[in-house]
């Protein structure tokens, strides 16, 4: 906490409505700072089953958000960002699904929507910082020569991986009070502030999906076709209603039983074709990334580098070469295949705690002989 230099300009706190982004606002109150709050609306779930619990962006979490505001005396603003919302996070979810992607849209959200947005008014307003919930934190490295992304302290609730593109001019203005916090110390915060969202409980379907029926919401804002269900020796064993149903790497709901357990092990979506096969076809030890975003140092094309890199949410990092290819994207080559290397997934790289950068996993390319 910073709350040794005062500054008369104001920090910008990005309430969400739930306990991590109130406890930032209110510790930087306590340390005598001068707070404004602002709540992104994205998405309107009036009317769902999302309005009625502890659902990120929903008519509640608006409700809560301003209430935090109101205990804690500080200045309470509501941002709408619901079109550049739809369209750089929904309608992304949606295309991907339908090309046989399995996108991220928490990925998206903090890219497009968190930071760009919110660090242009932020700045606008000339706060002297802007300050979110998110668990990561940001530093010097050890000569104080730069300010490197690094991931929380309690690697259970680590978000780091949501962050990896965020723009590197950020990193000096940009603060994450809760990265060096347990879940369980900032709950006891909270309640030691009196905030009146202490007790509520986190959000964990993505907020514009609250039933968690991804293909049904996709079904709804797209046309899909259905296709074949193949095998890995390229026979059809059976037809399925879409292919913005599967995702790599799923073994349930696949539609047909063939005697042994069997995952979705690739998607062609331009045959609408879906392939299984046992859990061995699913190993890969290399794949390509593609939209790099860098923190650090950018390599150059040709350049290698050894990294551990996450290709899920709640993934191990894996050790890995990542070589840098003219075009512009990368090839990882994992030092020990990995299963269920799924497209349309962010893959991040790390060295040790720090987030040097990272993609997104492209589709494999079928090599036709």
């Amino acid at each position: 906490m910073h709350g040794s230099t005062h500054s008369a300009a104001p920090i910008v706190v990005a309430l969400s409505g739930g306990v991590d982004s109130a406890t930032c606002a209110a510790l930087l109150v306590e340390a005598g700072e001068p707070v404004v709050g602002i709540f992104m609306r994205l998405y309107d779930a009036s009317g769902t089953a999302a309005s009625a619990g502890g659902r990120c962006c929903g008519p509640r979490d608006l409700e809560d958000a301003r209430a935090v505001c109101e205990h804690l005396g500080i200045p309470f603003y509501v941002a709408n960002y619901e079109e550049a919302f739809r369209e750089a996070v929904i309608d992304d979810f949606v295309r991907a699904y339908t090309h046989g992607r399995t996108p991220n849209p928490c990925v998206r959200c903090n890219e497009r929507i968190k930071f760009l947005p919110l660090l242009r008014r932020a700045r606008a307003l000339g706060a002297a910082a802007l300050c979110t919930g998110h668990y990561a934190r940001i530093e010097r490295d050890p000569d104080g020569a730069r300010l490197r992304l690094l991931r929380a302290v309690d690697a259970r609730k680590d978000q780091s991986y949501f962050l990896f593109s965020m723009p590197p001019s950020s990193l000096n203005y940009v603060r994450f009070p809760l990265g060096s916090l347990s879940k369980e110390q900032v709950r006891a915060h909270a309640r030691r502030l009196g905030l009146p969202n202490a007790d509520k409980p986190e959000s964990q379907e993505i907020c514009f999906v609250p039933d968690g029926d991804h293909a049904g919401f996709v079904a709804r804002h797209a046309s899909t076709t259905g296709g074949e269900l193949v095998d890995v020796s390229g026979r059809v064993v059976g037809r399925h209603e879409g292919v913005h149903r599967f995702t790599i790497g799923q073994r349930r709901g696949i539609g047909v039983g063939l005697g042994e357990k069997l995952y979705v092990v690739r998607i062609e979506a331009a045959t609408g074709r879906v392939y299984i096969g046992p859990r061995e076809a699913l190993a890969r030890s290399h794949f390509c990334v593609e939209e790099l975003h860098w923190l650090g140092e950018v390599p150059l094309p040709g350049e290698a580098i050894e990294a551990d890199v996450q290709i899920r949410y709640r993934h191990q990092p894996r050790p890995a070469r990542i070589e840098i290819l003219p075009d512009g994207t990368a090839r990882v080559h994992l030092t020990a295949p990995e299963y269920g290397v799924a497209p349309g997934q962010a893959a991040v790289f790390y060295r040790g705690d720090e987030v040097l950068g990272g993609g997104f996993i492209a589709p494999e390319v079928i090599q036709t002989t």
